[in-house]
C-alpha cells in the first residue's frame, strides 16, 4: 500500500516539474509602452488575445525614454525580471526631441546604445526583438515634420536586426500601410494616434496583432 501511495507522490511531482511555464515576454520602451499595460493598451490587449498559460506580458515602458534610458535601466527594470522574450520599442523620442528639446540621439550614438541593449539582454539569456517607432504624425505624403528622421532610423532598427539576425516588428511600415488605406484626408492624427505618436484604441489593436504575430509566429 505504501510502496502505492510513494509511487503515486512520485507520479505527481515528476507531472508538476515537467509542466511547461509560459514564455515571459518584457515589453520595453517609453510612454506607448508604458500606457500599453493600461485598458485597452495594446500590452492589456494581447493579454486577451493570447494563451495566458502559454504567455505571460510584462509592461516596462516608462514616459520619455530614449535608447540611452534603456540601457541605464535594463538590469533592474527587465533583467531581474528573468524574461524568456524582450520587445525593445524605442526611437520616437530620440527623434521627436531633437526637434522638441533638443536633447535626441544622434544616429551614431544611437545604434551604439542599441547595440549596447542587445548585447545585454542576450547575455541574460533573453530572445531579443526590435521594433520601428511607429508615428510622429500621420499624414500620408511624407509632409510630417520629423517624417525624414523617423524612416531613417526605422532603416537603422532594420540593418541592425538584420546585421544581428533578430526578428523585426516594423510598425513603421504597418502604420504607413493602414493610413495609404484609411487617411485618405490626409490627417495629421486620428486615425492610429490621439495626439500624432500615442495610441487610440485603433493603433492599440493593430500594435497588438502585429506584436502576436510576431511572438506567436502565426
Amino acid at each position: 500500500m505504501r510502496t502505492g501511495l510513494s509511487l503515486l507522490l512520485i507520479a505527481l511531482l515528476l507531472s508538476t516539474a515537467f509542466v511547461a511555464k509560459p514564455t515571459r515576454v518584457v515589453f520595453f520602451g517609453d510612454s506607448i509602452t508604458q500606457a500599453g499595460v493600461n485598458p485597452g493598451g495594446y500590452i492589456d490587449r494581447l493579454r486577451k488575445m493570447m494563451p495566458t498559460d502559454q504567455f505571460e506580458l510584462i509592461g516596462a515602458g516608462i514616459g520619455g525614454n530614449k535608447i540611452y534610458d534603456l540601457f541605464l535601466r535594463m538590469d533592474n527594470d527587465v533583467i531581474a525580471q528573468k524574461p524568456d522574450v524582450v520587445v525593445v520599442w524605442v526611437g520616437v523620442n530620440d527623434v521627436w526631441h531633437k526637434s522638441s528639446f533638443g536633447t535626441g540621439t544622434d544616429p551614431d550614438k544611437f545604434v551604439k546604445f542599441y547595440d549596447a541593449v542587445i548585447d545585454k539582454l542576450q547575455a541574460a539569456g533573453a530572445k531579443v526583438m526590435l521594433c520601428t517607432p511607429a508615428a510622429i504624425g500621420e499624414k500620408t505624403d511624407f509632409s510630417n515634420q520629423q517624417d525624414g528622421d523617423l524612416n531613417q532610423y526605422s532603416q537603422l532598427i532594420r540593418d541592425l536586426a538584420k546585421r544581428r539576425n533578430l526578428q523585426v516588428i516594423d510598425l513603421r511600415k504597418a502604420f504607413l500601410e493602414y493610413n495609404l488605406k484609411n487617411n485618405p484626408d490626409n490627417k495629421e492624427k486620428g486615425i492610429l494616434t490621439t495626439d500624432r505618436v500615442h495610441l487610440n484604441e485603433a493603433g492599440n489593436q493593430l500594435v497588438a496583432e502585429q506584436m502576436q504575430k510576431a511572438l506567436t509566429g502565426k
